[in-house]
């Protein structure tokens, strides 16, 4: 390639780049932008005491590790395989619940992960339901653990 067609070539770039970035500040809150081009919590807690997986109806999949001591979050981390609200509902999320009594992270709601998140746009709710629904999956894996506990001290 010759320096006028590698110089066209990288104003082109640069110029998709910049309308794919217009395009996105249009759509995501500064917040969500924020938590999915420099997520926090990213990755799996080597033994955790709670872990939650659920792959979503989107195709996207989310695990969850937390940390607990005395029922309370001391650690949230997650995976996905998602997009990026998926990502930056994972985040903050991840930060929402850390330092939460499990009792109270049972009642954590999708519309208060997208409040904290000032927002998703319809298309892109779902995601927080995914990041929801699993951390209600590793919550119930600790209810049930719960339950057997009681049974066994029966």
């Amino acid at each position: 390639m010759d320096q006028k067609a590698a110089s066209s070539f990288e104003r082109m770039v640069e110029d998709l780049r910049q309308e794919i970035a217009d395009r996105e500040e249009e759509l995501y809150s500064d917040v969500v932008l924020r938590e999915a081009r420099n997520p926090r919590n990213v990755g799996p807690i080597e033994d955790p005491d709670l872990r939650g997986k659920v792959h979503g109806w989107c195709g996207d999949t989310m695990e969850i590790f937390l940390r607990v001591e005395d029922k309370t979050i001391q650690e949230a981390t997650f995976v996905t395989d998602g997009c990026g609200a998926t990502l930056a509902c994972g985040s903050m999320l991840t930060q929402m619940v850390t330092g939460m009594r499990l009792e109270k992270a049972e009642w954590v709601l999708p519309k208060d992960l997208m409040n904290a998140l000032h927002g998703l746009p319809e298309e892109h709710e779902h995601c927080a339901g995914l990041a929801i629904s699993t951390l209600q999956n590793a919550l119930l894996n600790w209810r049930m653990s719960q339950m057997e506990d009681e049974e066994a001290e029966a």
